[in-house]
């Protein structure tokens, strides 16, 4: 390193930028696009109940809920899982969102887009409500 290397080090700093996938994901700025903004769950407002049709080569009718999150307004689309657990939820109720496991946040399976899944509605668990554990709790 001489006197004179101040230029050379500044550019070989911006090429090994990309090489740490801290920095890429920096750059990049793909935290922007997570609606979650990188927490494991999230809580939303229910605006519609909606048929997603799947993707070939299966063909049937997912149950969805489209849902406006609470921390920063977005909305998007989620799966209720379960058989008859699109019963237990209606228009304007409180959801819990949480990922639906698919590798760097994506879909899985058969589903198009749909990177959420319901795990709680108005703060009982959609498991219990499916067993008839619980009842589900009014909204006030």
């Amino acid at each position: 390193m001489g006197e004179f290397a101040a230029r050379n080090l500044v550019k070989k700093r911006k090429k090994l930028r990309w090489a740490s996938k801290a920095g890429k994901k920096k750059l990049l700025k793909i935290w922007k696009k997570d609606p979650l903004e990188g927490a494991p769950i999230g809580r939303g407002i229910v605006l519609k109940k909606k048929g997603v049709e799947q993707k070939q080569p299966h063909s049937g009718i997912i149950k969805c809920v489209r849902v406006q999150l609470i921390k920063n307004s977005i909305q998007v689309t989620a799966f209720v899982p379960g058989t008859n657990a699109i019963r237990f939820i209606d228009e304007h109720d409180e959801v819990t969102l949480a990922g639906i496991g698919g590798s760097q946040k994506s879909a899985v399976g058969s589903m198009h887009g749909i990177k959420y899944k319901v795990i709680e509605v108005n703060g009982a668990s959609l498991n219990e409500l499916l067993k008839g554990k619980k009842d589900k709790p009014k909204t006030a």
